[in-house]
């Protein structure tokens, strides 16, 4: 719309205004006496055509057979008709006429307008009406000493007061406490409108907040439009305020800007105490002044809590926040009591909500368990919860219900992984009297906090310990599962004494049949069911201090690092082999000698390879921490996760084990080489009890006579000579008796009738354990007796 046309719209002056509307001035015989140039201009006749001539040569009366206008005008009044212009066209009009008084020939003036102008004119002056008096937006004028002079019927009812009561009132007066919001313009009423007078710059959708006197109670926000107020010469004469009560709006775009952060910040954490603690941050202040989280106990533990006797349940603070305040979790939470009649205590009985003057009290529910209660509490003399508001506060309420639940089943579920991990992985790793050791664990899966990975650190017969570290393919709680039973079956093979190579083929060919037999299970197909043991890696070594050598075999793994004592490092040159359960090449053990105070580390690829550094990389940082002569194996291992992982989280799973080889003292070791004949027994027996009296064991003496008799006895008689016999001072006692022969005794019970077959027997009986183990060369039969205790020990390592 052009400048011109506004200006046009905005002119109210009526149609019928005898500035603007065609005027003509009858006699008493309605004869034309006067004529206006505006009647000239809109009927044609200039006047010196038309007067003296009837005004009926104008103002037609209408077609008899139309009822769209009225009979004939008697020009009493306004009426609607024809009238015919100067070229004969007819024009539908409305006219007005007044009477004149007094003396001369002038009767009456006609005032004729085209009646389309006068409908335009009619609803400008129906919108006028409407603003004034149905309009729900608050209009209202100030003069220039900004002093309220005219309001419509929406403002006066914010007033609460008639007009003439306000009249002249300045708007700071009317509004003392209120405030504009908006940012970037000035804070006061005053201070607006004194910039729309002295500029002309107008303002629109400004949030103004404050309390009306019809509601001093609450606040309302409104959205005003402020412009000034001047004549078509330019002359200001005020402002004008427009104002739109927007509070419902703005309660709206403020709960659901609440419920969009509510679901961005709860839940985020599947921990139960944080999910509380952010119900709190996120209500507190813009929906309530204090907020408090009670939680059954049993939510914490990861339990549901009873469904009956809720009322009775057991609750405890884990979370609150107040205005002004950041907000206080508890991770031991007190407990928290309500008396009977408290909305609190409502609340539990019946299962819902309870609003309480400012006091509202939403239960958590999770199915039929009511988890706690969150109670919003607002200041005494704030407005109470609205029916909108307790809505807001049961959606978020629920919300978080769902986020704690969910919190509560990983806690369950996270105790149970961990129960598991803590049964797969070796608790604690007993001292040894062959190696010093040291080792880390660290799962890739921070949400249960299991792995595939593992190490142990097994006894041996004959003072020897196994070592073994592996992986399992994928993370989590089903590799944790898998893992723990390749470890059991590797602990089980090697209390067998198996060698590293007979141990990772009969662990190849287990795995190998577990994977067969699971993808044979009926109704499985598909990667989703494959067991991940297959593709699993794994190294065993098996160090003897008596010898210092140490024998070891790989499945697919790295191959470990070794440190001498003069801090240099290698990585021995020790065959692949392939995967458990994929078959193909045979496995293969290398045998090295250990000297005393090497450094030996098995590990994991986690630790030494990651996506932005290639595995020889990793594998030379790891050789560089090591090769500190000086530092302890805890040191040891805290510098080399440090540095390998220097954020603390890997993209695989770790485990690292660190080991310093020792050395048995020969006084603590004894051995002969006696032939295989049956005088051999004796001889055995009179060299033992020599050696445990110069121990100080001679206590033994009985018990092992008899061990070492019977074992001689047994070798004699079935096996090849010569026959090996040697006792070991360690943790315990140890007695070997070694032959060439392969077949291994059998313990069995004897009959009363038999005259042989008790000797294994007894031995057995006298002893803790007792085992054979193979060799190249034949087996060797080992037994394992405890030190006596008392006072008088003298023969501790």
């Amino acid at each position: 719309m052009t400048a011109w046309n506004a200006e046009q719209s905005a002119d109210f002056r009526g149609p019928l205004d005898v500035t603007r509307a065609a005027t003509a001035v009858v006699d008493a015989r309605s004869v034309v006496i006067g004529w206006s140039p505006a009647a000239e201009r809109l009927l044609g006749y200039r006047p010196q055509e038309i007067v003296g001539r009837p005004l009926a040569t104008l103002l037609l009366s209408p077609d008899p057979t139309s009822s769209a206008l009225p009979p004939p005008p008697e020009f009493l009044g306004n009426e609607i008709c024809l009238a015919r212009h100067r070229d004969g066209q007819e024009l539908v009009v409305a006219t007005a006429v007044c009477p004149l008084a007094g003396a001369g020939d002038a009767m009456r003036v006609v005032v004729v307008t085209e009646l389309r102008d006068l409908r335009l004119w009619e609803s400008r002056l129906a919108l006028l009406h409407g603003l004034a008096t149905r309009s729900p937006v608050g209009l209202a004028i100030y003069d220039t000493d900004l002093r309220l002079t005219w309001c419509n019927a929406a403002y006066e009812g914010d007033m609460g007061r008639p007009f003439a009561e306000f009249r002249g009132a300045r708007a700071d007066e009317l509004y003392s406490e209120g405030k504009f919001i908006s940012k970037g313009h000035p804070p006061t009423l005053d201070a607006v409108m004194r910039h729309v007078l002295d500029t002309g710059e107008s303002f629109l959708d400004l949030h103004f907040q404050g309390r009306p006197p019809s509601d001093p109670e609450t606040d309302h926000l409104w959205s005003c439009a402020y412009y000034r107020l001047q004549d078509a010469d330019g002359h200001v004469f005020g402002v004008c305020e427009d104002a739109f009560d927007i509070s419902d709006r703005y309660k709206a775009q403020r709960r659901l800007a609440l419920l969009v952060e509510a679901g961005r910040g709860i839940g985020a954490a599947l921990d139960v105490v944080v999910t509380a603690e952010k119900i709190t941050e996120v209500a507190v202040p813009e929906f309530a002044a204090t907020v408090t989280v009670d939680l059954a106990r049993a939510v914490l533990e990861g339990e549901v809590p009873a469904t009956s006797g809720a009322a009775a349940m057991s609750l405890v603070r884990v979370a609150r926040c107040s205005a002004g305040r950041t907000a206080e979790s508890e991770r031991r939470p007190p407990p928290v009591g309500y008396p009977s009649g408290s909305p609190q205590d409502r609340s539990l009985s019946s299962g819902g909500l309870v609003l309480d003057d400012t006091t509202l009290v939403v239960p958590l529910r999770a199915g039929n368990s009511i988890l706690g209660l969150v109670t919003f509490t607002r200041d005494a003399g704030s407005a109470t919860f609205d029916s909108g508001e307790v809505a807001l506060a049961d959606e978020l309420v629920a919300r978080t219900a769902v986020s704690i639940d969910n919190a509560r089943r990983f806690t369950r579920e996270r105790t149970a992984s961990l129960a598991l991990q803590r049964q797969l992985l070796p608790r604690q790793v007993p001292e040894q009297s062959a190696v010093d050791l040291a080792y880390r664990y660290l799962p890739t899966d921070d949400v249960t906090g299991v792995g595939g990975d593992w190490f142990d650190v097994i006894p041996l017969s004959g003072t020897r310990v196994g070592l073994v570290v592996g992986d399992v393919v994928g993370h989590g709680l089903q590799a944790a599962a898998t893992m723990g039973r390749l470890r059991t079956t590797v602990r089980a093979f090697a209390q067998m004494d198996m060698d590293p190579v007979e141990l990772l083929s009969r662990l190849d060919d287990l795995v190998a049949q577990s994977a067969d037999e699971q993808w044979g299970e009926p109704g499985t197909s598909g990667d989703a069911y494959a067991d991940v043991t297959t593709g699993a890696t794994c190294l065993y070594a098996v160090y003897d201090p008596v010898s210092r050598r140490c024998v070891m075999a790989r499945a697919g793994h790295l191959p470990p690092a070794v440190v001498d004592p003069d801090g240099r490092l290698s990585f021995p040159d020790l065959p692949a082999g392939p995967p458990l359960g994929l078959g193909g090449l045979p496995f293969e053990a290398l045998e090295v000698e250990l000297p005393v105070g090497s450094l030996l580390a098995l590990f994991t690829d986690g630790l030494v390879e990651a996506r932005d550094r290639d595995i020889d990389h990793g594998l030379d940082t790891l050789g560089r921490v090591l090769s500190d002569r000086h530092a302890s194996l805890e040191d040891l291992c805290d510098r080399a996760v440090a540095e390998l992982l220097p954020d603390g989280s890997t993209a695989d799973d770790t485990a690292l084990l660190l080991v310093r080889t020792r050395e048995l003292d020969t006084s603590r070791v004894a051995d002969w080489e006696l032939p295989a004949q049956p005088v051999s027994a004796g001889r055995a027996r009179e060299m033992a009890t020599q050696q445990l009296h110069e121990w100080g064991l001679g206590e033994l003496s009985f018990a092992t006579e008899l061990v070492v008799s019977e074992l001689v006895t047994n070798a004699v008689r079935y096996a090849e000579g010569p026959i090996q016999v040697r006792l070991i001072r360690d943790r315990t006692l140890l007695c070997e008796v070694s032959d060439r022969g392969h077949t291994s005794p059998h313990l069995r019970h004897s009959g009363e009738d038999d005259e042989g077959g008790r000797g294994l027997f007894i031995v057995a009986q006298l002893v803790q354990r007792w085992g054979t183990r193979y060799t190249r060369s034949g087996k060797t039969i080992w037994t394992e007796q405890a030190f006596p205790t008392g006072p008088t020990t003298r023969y501790a390592p």
